[in-house]
């Protein structure tokens, strides 16, 4: 697959990626790379140039139900009075009217939410407003209302950005007993912080070179670290020099959980 901004030069060229069922997988590479791009993609909210992308074997926007997005960078004013509650509904907005009426009415979704809000550890926040929230319990109502769908892959940009450590280890914490039910994509600038939960890794520059979870350990972490993926990728350059050491790009499919 290939995509460009406006037929310019290529943003992503030759990309083939496999997302498979219940994975965790981390996308990293350098500012400019195309890591937002590429989720961009999968969500439908772009098109390729060249190539296809399938979700669940459907177009990507076919199934927008199926899946789950929090972006980077959610901006709310403290000042706006609208509850963590509130924005956890607003995943039920387009599955059929305000509030998803004509499927669930809004006692369902507001029962829903609150049974989402639970599970995330936040239903005690649920009627505070989502400005006097910190930034990990802000991140947490933003995935539940990217639950609310109950979505079979859950991408999320950049989401521990903003989070002091003691929040981020306890949001990664929630993302890997989420995993158990739903495949999970997490674009991020620091591999060693999600390293210990990740089951795949995506480095992405223009091209992607895909590694398994057994490569997930010692000296390839510190070559993925500053992976800028030019040529050829670092853990790649590595495993050339290791005897019987050969590193394989990802499967034929593009976007498949």
């Amino acid at each position: 697959m290939d995509f460009s901004y406006n037929g310019e030069a290529l943003v992503l060229s030759d990309i083939n990626l496999t997302i498979r069922e219940y994975d965790f997988m981390a996308v990293i590479g350098p500012n400019g790379g195309g890591k937002s791009t590429l989720i961009r993609l999968i969500l439908g909210l772009l098109k390729p140039d060249k190539g296809r992308i399938r979700v669940l074997g459907e177009r990507p926007g076919k199934l927008t139900q199926a899946l789950g997005y929090v972006p980077q960078n959610v901006h709310t004013n403290a000042d706006f009075p609208i509850t963590a509650l509130d924005v956890v509904l607003m995943g039920c907005l387009g599955t059929g009217g305000p509030f998803g009426q004509s499927r669930r009415t809004r006692k369902e979704c507001e029962k829903d939410g609150l049974a989402t809000l639970e599970h995330l550890g936040m239903i005690k926040h649920a009627r505070k407003k989502i400005g006097e929230l910190s930034g990990g319990q802000r991140q947490r109502v933003f995935v539940a209302r990217s639950l609310m769908t109950r979505p079979r892959l859950l991408l999320l940009d950049e989401p521990t950005a903003g989070i002091d450590s003691g929040g981020r280890k306890d949001f990664l914490n929630l993302l890997q007993t989420l995993n158990k039910d739903v495949a999970i994509v997490v674009v991020t600038h620091d591999l060693f912080a999600v390293s210990g939960y990740v089951k795949s890794v995506a480095c992405v520059n223009h091209r992607l070179h895909y590694h398994p979870q057994e490569e997930l350990e010692g000296q390839t972490l510190e070559a993925m670290y500053n992976c800028t993926v030019e040529d050829v990728c670092r853990v790649q350059v590595l495993a050339q020099g290791l005897p019987g050491a050969g590193l394989k790009k990802s499967g034929d499919a593009d976007g498949n959980p």
